[in-house]
């Protein structure tokens, strides 16, 4: 496949910053779970990552803005180009040694994302997409599932944990949901939710309560893979709202319905 100039940049910035998680995730795997020690550990290891992703990206283009999750916003010169970083989803993952993580960098272009990159550099998967390019897992052209029914489908989602999101709102979604589909998947690390469902992998998802850096890059892998994607409204605000509906045009239909049936009585 062939890259763009700037697509070959994020993609370097993610091989980069995946070396140096690498790294700090074979160490962090033989730390004592404590909450200051590994905690302290992956915060270090988030804050590295980032700083050589931005480095990557501003040296190749200085006049754009970049917004990340360690760090606080530049704005760039430019006006019109920003980047949008997640230098390690998955923390938790990645701090309990379960290779499931990434790094995540988009591209936006006058508020919209032109470019994207999800790197989990534990299993050598790249998954990129660039506006009317097409999405690919390394060099493997991805298309979203084709399964039009819920009964036949395996949907993948977020779980609000500790000191996030509306638990008993989430509890009924779930519900819903379980009643209808062939399978429930939750593998903690919203951009790689997102890539799966590019690749075909699961059928759909949905999450609330995230940040732009965790889905920015993951809705442009579904939409040049033929899916779609909206927040809980149906609408476009997803990077906004931080709620995300995502499948192909059936199964993202079909999960916006039965996430927003009522609450039953008795």
């Amino acid at each position: 496949m062939a890259r763009s100039a700037l697509l070959n940049v994020m993609v370097q910035a993610a091989f980069k910053a995946g070396k140096s998680l690498s790294r700090d995730f074979g160490e962090v795997q033989n730390l004592q779970v404590s909450v200051k020690g590994p905690g302290d550990y992956v915060s270090q290891a988030d804050r590295k990552a980032e700083k050589i992703v931005k480095d990557e990206l501003l040296k190749a283009r200085p006049t754009y803005g970049f917004l990340g999750e360690e760090s606080d916003e530049i704005k760039g010169t430019d006006g019109a180009h920003r980047w949008i970083v997640d230098p390690l989803d998955g923390t938790t993952n990645f701090l309990h040694g379960i290779p499931q993580f990434a790094v995540s960098i988009a591209l936006e272009r006058n508020n919209e994302i032109v470019a994207g990159v999800v790197f989990n550099p534990a299993t050598d998967e790249l998954y990129t997409a660039e506006k009317g390019g097409g999405t690919f897992l390394n060099d493997r052209r991805l298309r979203v599932a084709a399964r039009k029914e819920l009964s036949d489908s395996v949907i993948t989602c977020g779980v609000p944990h500790l000191g996030r999101g509306n638990h008993g709102k989430f509890l009924v979604e779930l519900r819903h949901v379980m009643g209808e589909v062939s399978g429930i998947r939750r593998f903690g690390a919203a951009s790689l939710d997102l890539a799966y469902v590019a690749a075909g992998r699961c059928d759909g998802y949905w999450e609330t309560g995230l940040a732009a850096w965790d889905i920015a890059a993951g809705i442009l892998l579904i939409k040049e893979a033929g899916g779609w994607v909206s927040d809980f409204d149906g609408k476009t605000n997803m990077l906004e709202t931080g709620s995300v509906v995502a499948g192909n045009e059936y199964i993202h239909k079909a999960l916006l319905d039965v996430t927003h049936r009522p609450i039953p009585k008795g």
